[in-house]
């Protein structure tokens, strides 16, 4: 299961739907140097927000939504969500 990702130009939490990647200013200085949170992103299955990294954003590294009762798992392949295969 695939879905599109969407980016907002300018910061407003509530046009923040699921799937949605707002990209952050200053990015080198939030976050370790190697790795720094570049972006906030909703997350795609419950709207949770999260800061992402460069290698979650750029390189498709995996990411778990940290919403209470969400458990989602997914990657970003350029401007599409993966979501991890059930094992």
């Amino acid at each position: 299961m695939s879905a599109d990702l969407e980016y907002l130009e300018e910061w407003i939490p509530e046009r923040m739907d699921p799937g949605t990647v707002f990209l952050l200013e200053n990015q080198e200085k939030l976050g370790q140097a190697q790795n720094p949170y570049v972006a906030v992103m909703s997350c795609p299955r419950c709207g949770t927000l999260g800061l992402i990294t460069r290698r979650q954003l750029y390189c498709g590294e995996m990411m778990i939504c940290g919403g209470d009762v969400c458990t989602a798992e997914y990657r970003l392949d350029g401007d599409n969500i993966q979501y991890r295969k059930a094992q």
